[in-house]
């Protein structure tokens, strides 16, 4: 695993570090977002299917996207699915499941309509960059399959904006499902960047009779991975990974099954990370702590 405590940072991106911290750049207001890290097990090996090679560590599976090298931020990034809070993202507690976001918001550090606003981007983003929806007809329900036109007409409004989540909520008469998601952790992007993300991280796993698709017109590649074959690919240069998204999938390689992931969840102390800038002459240092 790379140490990225202390990373050298070049291109346009040192550039701007060095203009921030020579005070010639003003800081801008970060975003909240949500990111998922969707989790499954590795579906075990058929007789016609060749053995799977042991993991350095881990065996779970989680699923990812890399950003169109167009995008604005994070371009041709590996990431989880996730997106910025909309501001009717935190209308839905009457279609709620699970721990009040008054919990959510103990876990977070915000208040409980921050949180609901997190929850909801979290399962919206996912649904909108995946097809899996963390919602259900009931309580102790999921919904099994979102492959049908139908469904995909309604992901694509909800992305292109047409279409409101408590809206499609309830013309669904869905619940959304927050006791599927476990906050794991919370990273702030750099003061330095010119968009900027306050991002509440989940982990949540795949629900039974769903799959995920490559729907999102942000992404170029998706890939269902265990995290400990991403560090790998990362450390390789065979894959470009922001720090969240590479420590996050070397915390995940640490597990054995995703039971294990979604347990440990609910004891981690979660606190906002958001990396510095050191300058050394002309080099700029990414600091994370």
């Amino acid at each position: 695993m790379r140490d990225l405590k202390s990373q050298l940072m070049t291109g346009r991106m040192a550039e701007v570090a060095l203009e921030y911290a020579a005070g010639t750049r003003t800081p801008a207001d970060p975003r909240p977002a949500s990111t998922v890290i969707l989790l499954r097990d590795p579906p075990p090996t058929t007789p016609a299917a060749p053995p799977r090679p042991a993991a350095p560590a881990g065996r779970p599976e989680v699923y990812l996207l890399r950003r169109q090298r167009t995008m604005a931020f994070a371009a041709g990034m590996t990431v989880f699915p996730g997106g910025r809070v909309d501001a009717t993202d935190s209308t839905v507690a009457d279609s709620w499941s699970g721990p009040s976001p008054e919990w959510f918001g103990e876990r977070l550090g915000c208040s409980a309509r921050t949180a609901a606003a997190y929850v909801a981007a979290a399962v919206r983003e996912t649904f909108e960059e995946s097809g899996v929806l963390l919602a259900g007809p009931s309580d102790d329900s999921v919904v099994g399959d979102t492959t049908g036109a139908d469904w995909e007409a309604d992901r694509v409004a909800l992305e292109t904006r047409e279409l409101g989540f408590s809206e499609f909520l309830h013309r669904r008469g869905l619940v959304l499902r927050a006791d599927l998601l476990g906050p794991w952790t919370h990273w702030i992007t750099p003061e330095f960047e010119p968009k900027r993300y306050d991002t509440a991280f989940f982990v949540a796993a795949l629900p039974a009779g769903q799959v995920t698709r490559d729907v999102t017109s942000e992404s170029d590649q998706v890939t269902w991975i265990r995290p400990a074959d991403a560090v790998a690919a990362v450390d390789a240069g065979e894959m470009l990974m922001l720090p969240p998204t590479y420590i996050c999938c070397h915390e995940l390689s640490q597990y054995d099954d995703v039971a294990a992931i979604l347990d440990a969840a609910g004891a981690r102390e979660i606190r906002a990370i958001m990396p510095t800038v050191r300058v050394d002459g002309d080099q700029a240092y990414l600091e994370t702590t």
